[in-house]
């Protein structure tokens, strides 16, 4: 049986990192089936991923990660090496809107989303069908102003629970405290209903028809501190005119938000997803 493995890395640039990786693949037996890098210019960095196969059931994970230390430490790399066959656990949050999770389970169920869906959380009773109809836990979290520590410590235990690898804010009109934001930093993904850093707060499609717009979009970006402001993963832009009333810019908006939450969903959980201080690199 052949193992999948991917490798993503990034260090300071300098001559034989590429060769050293490669190296080290070739003495390990193992064959690379997918390899892009992005030698960054103006930081002086490189980022890495690399796709590969090994035939022996002897090389495991661990095996390989332990083997691939010495040479990562050698060029002080941030890396991660991952099984490609273990899907990434992840927890949806909701609030009231149904289309991000509704597309997210449409993926799961067809088998094009790169991720095994675990739970719903919401911090109100309504998605609760829609979750148990696709088979997904719902837990039902309520958040005020005086509860809000008690319903984030809630997430965080259920986060433990269902062993959860991505959270995902599919629409969750709730604010993170820091303290949260700094828990689950990278490894939590929102989807910002507007084209960042335009528009922000809230009603930003009124305030895209109040500026007579031509084009609407939606971000999708890592969860900081710094509210919708956190290392963008991918945005969509849709064209639009002046025919288009603050409603419709909402429906196509929210066309928008699906497929930008769901591609950041799917390059996350490959692997393909490099953070790099406030910028990411891509690897689609």
């Amino acid at each position: 049986m052949t193992h999948h493995f991917v490798l993503t890395l990034s260090c300071p640039e300098r001559p034989g990192i590429v060769h050293s990786v490669t190296s080290f693949l070739v003495q390990h037996g193992c064959d690379i089936s997918e390899h892009q890098q992005f030698d960054d210019p103006v930081h002086g960095h490189l980022f890495l991923r690399t796709s590969f196969t090994s035939p022996s059931p002897v090389l495991t994970l661990q095996h390989l990660h332990d083997a691939f230390g010495p040479v990562a430490a050698a060029f002080g790399m941030s890396w991660q090496m991952r099984d490609a066959a273990h899907k990434p656990r992840v927890l949806v949050m909701v609030s009231k809107f149904d289309h991000c999770l509704a597309d997210l389970l449409y993926r799961w169920r067809s088998e094009t989303l790169d991720a095994e869906l675990a739970l719903v959380v919401s911090n109100h009773p309504d998605l609760r069908p829609l979750a148990l109809a696709a088979g997904l836990a719902f837990e039902h979290v309520p958040v005020t102003a005086d509860t809000k520590p008690q319903a984030e410590g809630r997430l965080l235990e259920l986060v433990d629970e269902h062993q959860i690898d991505l959270v995902v804010l599919a629409r969750y009109m709730q604010v993170l405290s820091n303290d949260l934001c700094k828990r689950l930093e990278g490894r939590a993904i929102n989807i910002h209903h507007s084209f960042l850093p335009g528009f922000a707060g809230a009603k930003p499609y009124h305030q895209a028809y109040l500026r007579g717009v031509k084009m609407v979009g939606a971000t999708a970006h890592y969860v900081t501190a710094d509210l919708d402001e956190g290392p963008i993963i991918e945005q969509e832009v849709i064209r639009v005119d002046h025919r288009l009333s603050p409603d419709q810019l909402v429906r196509i908006g929210r066309d928008a938000e699906r497929l930008a939450l769901a591609r950041a969903v799917n390059w996350h959980c490959q692997n393909r997803v490099l953070l790099h201080g406030n910028r990411t690199v891509v690897f689609s």
